[in-house]
């Protein structure tokens, strides 16, 4: 059985680029590959399928590179090798050149979430995403993969995926452990703690709409003390509790807050179209790309707006809302999609089993 390694930064359970790579390797399965995993880090309840190692040195800003005979026997016996990120985003420029030089002339997709050009602080780096004649650039997105073309990188879409077969949450139980009453307003946060996820705009509305205000993920890039000093500034009730499942948070929450100020997809948007809950949802160059695609996403500059659907008697009027958002989420981002999506570009390169 032909074997394809995954690598990147970290692999976890909350970070966006896990959880997409986990729908990769599944299609992969599918496909006839055995799966395996390298990464610097893998976070407590990780649980990807195939074996996974670690190897020092390719993690988020690590100080030294990982060492190069162990990178490439880790890498060496894979038929395809996909890079998560590791190339696209300078969060660890030695570990990306040298998994790009180790790469060169193989069967390689790179797959880029943030290139750094869409990065204030990154636009000025040059040297990634690398490129090679054996390889295929994958986007999750069409504003990305345009803009791979305009520096002549030849790229594919595939958006992101999702499970249209989703468990059922537990709205009452996980309220009660909250300490949240049945008639409270719950808006849930489902992201982790960063600058451009935009804490300040969410305890905002949640306070405009008297509801009370619910992050579910840690800080990270030592954000920390900004977070700390946002909930404590915020004018309505906050919650900081982690460790929820997915389908817990959407089956609490009333309402999923995502007024990010730039995202390179943006899953929750989509999730709470599929768990059938309104969101609201940042202006980011891409929630642009999507909301083309017809979905009923609410502005965060609109409190009354919301808090008059949240209110509204007329039952039908939401469902039907609910259930347009959710048929869209399953018409334009379906597992089987991305599975199609990679068979396709497989089968292109030559590189299908």
């Amino acid at each position: 059985m032909p074997r394809c390694t995954i690598v990147s930064f970290r692999f976890g359970v909350t970070d966006g680029v896990s959880v997409v790579a986990q729908t990769w390797a599944d299609a992969l399965l599918g496909l006839g590959f055995e799966v395996t995993w390298v990464a610097g880090s893998f976070e407590p309840g990780w649980t990807g399928v195939g074996h996974a190692r670690t190897l020092p040195g390719l993690e988020m800003g690590s100080k030294e590179p990982p060492d190069r005979a162990a990178l490439a026997n880790a890498l060496g016996d894979a038929d395809l090798v996909i890079v998560e990120n590791l190339c696209s985003i300078p969060l660890n420029i030695p570990a990306a050149s040298m998994v790009a030089d180790l790469r060169r002339g193989l069967p390689t997709i790179l797959h880029h979430h943030d290139p750094p050009w869409q990065r204030k602080r990154f636009e000025h780096v040059t040297e990634l995403p690398p490129d090679d004649t054996a390889w295929r650039h994958v986007t999750i997105n069409d504003l990305t993969c345009n803009e791979m073309a305009e520096r002549g990188i030849t790229a594919t879409t595939i958006y992101n995926g999702f499970d249209k077969h989703l468990r059922v949450g537990d709205r009452h139980g996980t309220r009660r452990g909250l300490g949240i009453s049945n008639d409270t307003i719950l808006v849930a946060h489902p992201v982790r703690a960063i600058p451009r996820k935009a804490i300040e705009l969410a305890t905002a509305l949640s306070e405009a709409i008297d509801g009370t205000y619910w992050l579910t993920g840690p800080a990270e890039d030592g954000f920390g003390p900004e977070l700390a000093s946002l909930l404590a500034a915020a004018r309505c009730p906050v919650i900081h509790a982690q460790g929820r499942p997915a389908h817990d948070i959407y089956a609490a929450a009333d309402l999923i807050a995502f007024p990010s100020t730039w995202e390179g997809f943006g899953n929750p948007p989509v999730e709470a179209a599929l768990y059938r809950r309104p969101v609201v949802v940042g202006d980011y160059p891409v929630a642009v790309e999507l909301r083309k695609m017809g979905f009923s996403w609410f502005s965060h500059d609109r409190p009354d707006e919301i808090l008059s659907w949240l209110t509204d008697p007329d039952q039908a009027r939401r469902e039907e809302m609910l259930d347009t958002n959710r048929r869209l989420a399953v018409q334009n981002f379906s597992l089987e999609m991305v599975a199609d999506g990679l068979e396709t570009l497989l089968d292109e390169a030559g590189w299908l089993p």
